[in-house]
């Protein structure tokens, strides 16, 4: 466990000589006492502990007016990250080409290996980007592919990456073959034939969602991945709602290549992602933005996008450390929680269908819910109207319901009032 002490170390040794970092000190120290109080408990008591979990709450800057259940969209920042990203910007706004190039660049190598221990991975195979698109789009766009050639993804797949392949297929002739997944389901079985059953001898890479971020299930990747690797094909992962969300090491999921946003879940700042590519893939992806050396077996060359925003680069540090002060485990344990918490309550509820089930291997903090007769921005529009509740409606091929998503900020009073606004609006 990281001590406050140690997080506060962490947060001044990341930055820049002279630049103290404002975090609201009895914040941390309310934080750092609690976490000393559960040190040995185990997490799944610390996540039903509303007294650690209001403290937590008070490092983040969330309205008090709007009960935002949208976190799977962009998550907002703790403070201490916010003051890091103003505090990059006032450096860099002191003479930009010097600051930013000369010294805050030079801090993407120290990220670079904070990113690699939480993905449990090598820093040669991260590249820091600003979102999952521009990290899948680096592997999209920079493999070699052949008129003919197979790509299979799922109707369930986020509509950019879906967009780049159709984009891929107009120009280059490929073929995409696609699967249709009926969720909310917990077989792995049925999930690893859904995708094998669209293999052939012409199939170069898969694409697997780790977590559909319509719902919140979460895949068997691993063993879709295996079943890949045995004919010869290569494996995409996005990961756009997993990183920070729930713990795994990025190898063990079995892939070539890995996308995320780091401003979801992890709650970076807005405009961070990272891509990790298995070290010896590498040299033979195209990265999106040339330099010297595109074929080159260095990970930075898909990093090389011109001018970006370094104090939001800089910041992941800022973003990580926090995580690892609160704990992955814990953090997992409280998400998966808070979505039991309002599930159980309405899901015998007549006309509700829950299109995510709770069961911890196939879902951990986002949950969608559909009722019968009723559109989903019916829903999402009454609890806004009424609740002051913002989520998300979802229409998107077979799913239809309202995605919800709490974060650790989240309380049981905001869910209790969604609890309340479900419960009148199918009464």
């Amino acid at each position: 466990m990281n001590s406050r002490r140690k997080f506060i170390r962490n947060l001044v040794g990341s930055g820049v000589a002279g630049w103290t970092l404002f975090a609201d000190q009895s914040v941390l120290a309310a934080i750092d006492e609690q976490l000393q109080a559960h040190a040995t408990l185990p997490v799944s008591v610390t996540a039903e502990d509303e007294t650690f979990w209001a403290t937590v709450q008070q490092a983040y800057t969330a309205s008090t007016n709007i009960i935002n259940l949208n976190n799977g969209g962009v998550s907002p920042a703790p403070k201490v990250v916010q003051d890091a990203v103003e505090r990059y910007n006032q450096l860099s706004n002191e003479a930009p080409s010097y600051y930013m190039w000369r010294v805050l660049d030079k801090g993407r190598e120290g990220l670079r290996k904070k990113l690699a221990g939480l993905a449990g991975c090598d820093a040669e195979e991260i590249a820091i980007n600003r979102n999952t698109t521009e990290a899948l789009d680096n592997v999209i766009f920079g493999l070699d592919f052949a008129p003919g050639d197979e790509i299979v993804l799922t109707k369930q797949d986020y509509p950019n990456m879906i967009n780049a392949w159709k984009q891929r297929a107009l120009r280059d002739g490929i073929v995409l073959k696609w699967v249709n997944l009926d969720l909310p389901v917990e077989d792995d079985d049925y999930l690893v034939a859904q995708y094998s059953a669209q293999f052939t001898e012409k199939t170069r890479l898969v694409q697997v969602n780790h977590v559909i971020n319509w719902t919140g299930h979460i895949n068997p990747v691993k063993k879709i991945a295996d079943a890949a690797h045995a004919r010869g094909i290569e494996v995409l992962i996005d990961g756009a709602h997993s990183f920070g969300h729930f713990e795994f090491d990025i190898p063990a999921l079995g892939g070539d290549y890995f996308g995320t946003s780091l401003h979801k879940w992890l709650s970076a700042p807005i405009g961070s992602g990272m891509l990790w590519v298995k070290k010896e893939k590498i040299a033979k992806v195209w990265p999106l933005f040339p330099g010297e050396s595109p074929q080159s077996d260095d990970i930075r060359k898909f990093e090389n996008m011109g001018t970006r925003s370094f104090p939001i680069e800089q910041a992941i540090g800022q973003a990580i450390d926090f995580h690892n002060m609160i704990g992955p485990a814990r953090k997992e344990a409280r998400l998966r929680y808070l979505k039991n918490y309002w599930v159980n309550q309405v899901k015998d509820l007549p006309g509700v269908r829950m299109n995510t089930t709770t069961h911890p291997a196939y879902s951990c903090g986002i949950a969608n819910i559909g009722i019968e007769g009723k559109e989903p921005g019916a829903l999402d529009s009454f609890l806004f109207q009424h609740y002051n509740i913002h989520c998300v409606a979802i229409n998107w091929e077979n799913i239809h319901g309202v995605r919800i998503a709490p974060h650790v900020y989240t309380s049981l009073q905001n869910l209790d009032q969604l609890v309340a606004g479900i419960q009148s609006f199918t009464s």
